[in-house]
């Protein structure tokens, strides 16, 4: 018996396997690397080249693997672009997260874990998120997060599927040197980038009301975030109770400027940011609770700041040397 992980070889998908892994469970790849690397994918752990847009891939890997489960992260997971391709966003999201239900359903597979985005609230006016504050996405992106929410509730309703989503934040850091965030749109991979190529790192914005004037975000290792995984599917192996959603916060947040702080401390680059204009539409704050997942999953931050900063250096800087 297995799991299989839809976008097993993104950055997040690959801590999510060895998450699995590490708890004895059989875990599977579907990923079309259209995004993904092979390279992150464990040795020895068995990958399919499909789509979950490809409904008779999907039965073929269940068929083949004995899944049980599911965690779904495959998708389109830019934003920001996803304005300019709202087709393609959904057509990966939308008609993809229908497509691998469809397979799961003939194929008798009920219990399923997905990746769903902190996008779904679009820019909150409460200090602290909950899963039940306002859903105002305001992208395709935060839109197409939301229906698959609703896809998943459907068909529980439908068809008695387990499933449990995952509303993320701001994922960082890494629990394997060889697997880091390639992301061309995330903080910490352009400070990074931006130091490697002895260039400044840039701020949007300091003057907003929060105690340093820089934006203040939820950042996330993402090894909390992966074992958090491990135990919601064991959860619904287990035929245990499980909220439909679940926020994966920190509760307090860090400041853009506290980031660029301990980057300077962990590399020993001494830099002082770039302060560029504010970004149209950014909140001075975002932070969400986690107390539900922390008494349904265990859900807690694990690692500081500094660790989060270390461990994501150092996977970068290997990537760069190999």
């Amino acid at each position: 018996m297995s799991w299989l992980v839809t976008g097993g070889a993104g950055y997040i998908g690959a801590h999510v396997v060895r998450a699995f892994e590490a708890r004895g469970i059989g875990a599977v790849v579907l990923d079309d690397l259209s995004s993904g690397r092979h390279e992150f994918i464990p040795e020895g752990t068995p990958f399919v080249h499909g789509s979950i847009l490809d409904g008779g891939a999907v039965e073929r890997a269940i068929d083949r693997y004995d899944v049980q489960g599911v965690v779904h992260l495959a998708g389109f997971k830019y934003a920001g672009v996803s304005v300019d391709r709202p087709l393609h966003t959904y057509q990966q999201n939308v008609t993809g997260t229908a497509t691998l239900l469809a397979a799961m359903e003939s194929k008798g597979v009920d219990r399923i874990v997905f990746s769903s985005s902190a996008a779904v609230y679009g820019t909150p006016d409460v200090d602290l998120v909950t899963e039940s504050t306002q859903k105002q996405p305001q992208s395709p992106y935060g839109e197409s997060k939301l229906i698959g929410e609703w896809l998943l509730a459907d068909q529980a309703r439908a068809r008695g599927l387990a499933h449990t989503s995952l509303r993320y934040f701001n994922v960082v850091g890494s629990g394997a040197a060889e697997v880091f965030d390639v992301s061309p749109h995330n903080l910490f991979p352009l400070v990074f980038d931006a130091l490697l190529d002895g260039r400044t790192p840039r701020i949007n914005g300091d003057d907003y009301p929060t105690p340093d004037g820089t934006c203040v975000r939820d950042y996330i290792h993402v090894a909390d975030l992966a074992e958090a995984h491990v135990v919601a599917a064991r959860r619904l192996d287990a035929g245990e109770p499980l909220e439909p959603v679940y926020n994966l916060g920190s509760g307090d947040g860090v400041s853009v400027g506290e980031i660029m702080r301990a980057v300077a401390a962990v590399t020993g680059i001494d830099f002082a940011p770039e302060v560029a204009p504010r970004r149209a539409g950014d909140p001075a704050r975002i932070v969400a609770s986690g107390d539900l997942a922390a008494r349904d999953l265990d859900w807690r931050m694990r690692h500081t700041l500094a660790e989060m900063v270390e461990s994501a250096w150092q996977a970068r800087r290997a990537a760069s040397h190999s």
